[in-house]
């Protein structure tokens, strides 16, 4: 069984910026989501995926990832998923002993930055960096499938 334990905080400053090792454009839609789970299509620089994974509130969740062809996935995020689709750019910013995800939002959640960085275990504590904030993992409003519906545009 896949699993992804990480946590979620707020960015509340740009110091991160002058770490960044690589940068990359992500774009994705959801096909579907319930109370379970939700099913994902992304396309980064590199490559597309479809994703499914649990719909558990916090730290913890399954998760499962497969490659898929691009031009499949372009055609899944246009005709299929629900929109506004999800577009970001995803900065990699080294911390201590973890590779910390900063996510700048665009279009409809233009102006939400958040950083995660994934744990090995949910017990385990990362240093977190003065640029890190508020810890919003067990809030729905920043998951990606609730700013599908509720883009930051509309808070």
């Amino acid at each position: 069984m896949g699993q992804e334990i990480e946590k979620k905080f707020l960015v509340v400053s740009d110091a991160w910026k002058q770490h960044v090792t690589k940068s990359v454009k992500l774009r994705q839609g959801y096909l579907c989501g319930n109370k379970s789970a939700s099913v994902r299509v992304r396309v980064s620089d590199e490559q597309a995926d479809l994703n499914i994974k649990s719909a558990t509130l916090g730290v913890q969740r399954q998760e499962f990832e497969y490659s898929i062809p691009a031009a499949d996935a372009h055609d899944l995020l246009e005709s299929l998923c629900h929109h506004p689709l999800i577009e970001k750019i995803r900065h990699f910013v080294p911390v201590g002993n973890h590779l910390w995800e900063v996510d700048v939002f665009e279009g409809d959640n233009a102006g939400l930055v958040v950083a995660e960085v994934e744990l090995e275990h949910a017990e385990q504590e990362p240093a977190i960096p003065p640029w890190a904030g508020e810890e919003v993992s067990h809030d729905p409003r920043y998951y990606n499938t609730s700013l599908v519906q509720h883009p930051y545009k509309d808070w």
